[in-house]
Parts: C-alpha cells; structure tokens; sequence
C-alpha cells in the first residue's frame, strides 16, 4: 500500500484530524501524548510560529520512541521551502490552507499525501488534476455541509475533509458527514488555547476519546 492510501486511510477510519499549534515545545509534547493515549492515530501540527520546526522535529523523535503507530503531518504549508524542511525532518503528511502546485508537485515526486485547502468548484478542479485525492475545504464553517452536499456528486472519486470552525456536537459534526465528508479537522473547538494554556492533559484527552467515540457513532 502506497504511503498516501495508508495516510488517507487512517484518517478516514479515525474520521476527524486533530490540529493545533503551540510554541512551547513541552506543551506540544504532552498534547501529543494526551490525544495518542485518547486513540490519535493521525495528527497535524501546524506551522504557525518560529518554534513550529523545531517542536515537530522533537514531535518526531518522541513518536519514534513511544508511539509508532503514529502518523504526523504538518499544516499550514505555504510555500516550497517549507515542505521541503518538513520533509526533511519526517512529516508524514502535508496539509495547506490553500492550493500550492509547487509544493503538490514536490510531494507527488516524493510519493507523500498532500491535501489542500479549497473553497471552489474551481480549486477543488485544478487539484483534482494535479492528481489530488484529499481536499480540506477551508474555511469549513463558511462554506458549510450544504456545500459538500451541492457540490459532491461532481467529485466522485475525491475525499473531503472539513477544517475551520467544525464543532464537538453531534449536530454540528453529524451534518458534515450526513453532507458527505470523509472526515472533519478540529482545531481550537477540541484542542483549545485555555487548555493548553492550563497544562489541562487530562481534559483534552477525554474530550477526544469523547468526539472520537461519537464520530464512531454517527458514522455507524
């Protein structure tokens, strides 16, 4: 199985992908060990400060130590250089906010899973025939499902996964894939900053295993 497929398909099973950023590396560390011991078996790590390099590099070394089951991917891809230095350093999958061909044509060579951020028919297209499979529609809570649901059946062959305010309710995440995704991205509604903020592992591991559980429900 190729390294997209296995990376597609434990992010489709686990059916939401937990994101989050935070500059202090021991943080970033126990909110790794907090989401794994809730059942995490594919996260993102975004890029989003002068410590995020860093940090996912410790993010990698920890992994290979203590959980090698695993999958990290890095977020907030916006240029070449970047991947280029994440790849260097063992992300396992990269995610974008928005469509870069560069770095899409950097990790197809590579043979690495790439999901970009779209929010038209017009993007999806151009990554679609850039030989893309996995889009992140972004941002999630202003394109709504009744987007998905309009626009779906012309993508039969694409995966769709939601990011940018998806919530931890039943209605909120259970609308989303009645409307068709593969999966939701949850950032700061599950993984919040006054979490982390209050060294709070515990919370944010059982807030997890919670939206776990329930999107095991709901896709059941």
């Amino acid at each position: 199985m190729s390294s997209i497929q296995k990376v597609s398909d434990v992010i489709v099973a686990q059916g939401m992908l937990p994101l989050y950023f935070n500059a202090d590396e021991t943080v970033t560390i126990e909110v790794l060990r907090a989401i794994y011991r809730a059942g995490i078996k594919a996260v993102e790590y975004t890029s989003r400060g002068e410590s995020a390099l860093s940090n996912f590099t410790k993010m990698v070394e920890v992994r290979n130590a203590e959980m090698p089951d695993l999958l990290l991917g890095i977020g907030t891809i916006k240029n070449l250089k970047q991947a280029e230095e994440y790849f260097a350093v063992g992300a396992d999958f990269f995610i974008s906010p928005g469509f870069v061909p560069e770095v899409g044509a950097f990790l197809k060579s590579k043979g690495v899973l790439y999901s970009p951020g779209c929010m038209t028919p017009t993007e999806i297209i151009v990554a679609e025939n850039a030989g893309i499979h996995f889009i992140k529609l972004f941002p999630g809570n202003i394109l709504g499902p009744e987007f998905i649901s309009g626009i779906k059946d012309l993508f039969p062959k694409l995966l769709f996964m939601p990011t940018g305010g998806v919530d931890t309710t039943k209605e909120n995440i259970g609308g989303w894939f009645k409307a068709g995704v593969s999966a939701v991205g949850m950032g700061s509604k599950l993984i919040s900053k006054q979490l982390m903020a209050d060294k709070d592992y515990p919370t944010i591991e059982s807030e997890t295993k919670a939206v776990l559980s329930l999107i095991q429900t709901i896709k059941n």
